[in-house]
């Protein structure tokens, strides 16, 4: 049974940092577009707020949870985009105050969580930790979209370590959501990671292979960048695939990232 404290600490400082970026931006710079085709800063942060909220919902009141899932199902392919859009409406002292209280809320609540509990979620139930790992990618994953519009490059940390175990674990996901046999047999995973250390997975005799840097990893499975503009390695045909559809986030495949340089 995991114990959510570390990665909650590291949601927080995630968090923190992502709030420092954009605390004294102008309201002009909030308008900025990111990389998301029609999504810009503002609509970076409030699509976490959002997020926040929804897991509030689904840890303290699940009913009124229920019913958010509802009208998800009424416009599957609209309710992200709506929600951000709602959001980013709002003035940017709006937007930034909702974004810090809706995260204390749901750092609270999931730190006073029953051990063992396990909430609804738009995929899988989660248990707490999981929950919290889950809202570190997206943090990290949206802040790489806010840093890349503000032209800037965030310094990686060891917080990548909670976002390469979520993106080795959901492997079998991947290659479900594209209606893809599922390998059976485990890959090894061995990336370095910013502060030098060696984070490996599965077994070390396993045929199908992946090397390479952590942040490259990342970057991958958050679908932030083209496995083409990355420097990592398969080898085995099953592991080879897993790097072109690989993505950490639930819900349908996403779109992806154009390489570097090539025209949509």
């Amino acid at each position: 049974m995991a114990d959510p404290t570390p990665v909650l600490d590291d949601l927080r400082a995630e968090s923190d940092e992502l709030d420092q970026l954009v605390a004294e931006l102008s309201p002009e710079r909030w308008t900025l577009p990111t990389p998301a085709p029609g999504w810009t800063v503002a609509h970076q942060i409030a699509h976490l707020a959002w997020t926040d909220h929804s897991s509030v919902l689904a840890v303290t009141d699940q009913k009124a949870f229920a019913r958010e899932v509802e009208k998800a199902l009424t416009a599957p392919g609209d309710f992200v985009d709506n929600g951000a859009r709602e959001g980013a409406e709002k003035p940017p002292e709006r937007l930034l105050a909702d974004w810090r209280a809706g995260r204390e809320a749901l750092a609270d609540a999931l730190r006073a969580a029953p051990a063992g509990a396990r909430f609804p979620w738009y995929g899988p139930p989660m248990s707490a930790a999981s929950m919290a790992t889950a809202r570190l990618m997206e943090t990290w994953a949206h802040g790489q979209d806010v840093a890349d519009a503000l032209g800037g490059t965030p310094a990686p940390t060891d917080r990548l370590r909670h976002i390469v175990r979520l993106g080795v674990r959901t492997r079998d996901f991947a290659f479900g959501v594209h209606g893809l046999p599922t390998p059976f047999e485990e890959f090894r995973v061995e990336l370095r990671g910013p502060s030098g250390e060696m984070w490996t997975y599965g077994p070390e005799d396993a045929t199908d292979r992946v090397t390479g840097s952590a942040l490259d990893f990342c970057l991958l499975v958050t679908q932030r960048a083209h496995r083409a503009d990355l420097a990592l390695r398969a080898e085995g045909p099953d592991a080879d695939r897993w790097l072109d559809i690989a993505q950490a986030f639930a819900g349908p495949p996403g779109s992806g990232r154009a390489p570097k340089g090539a025209v949509r």
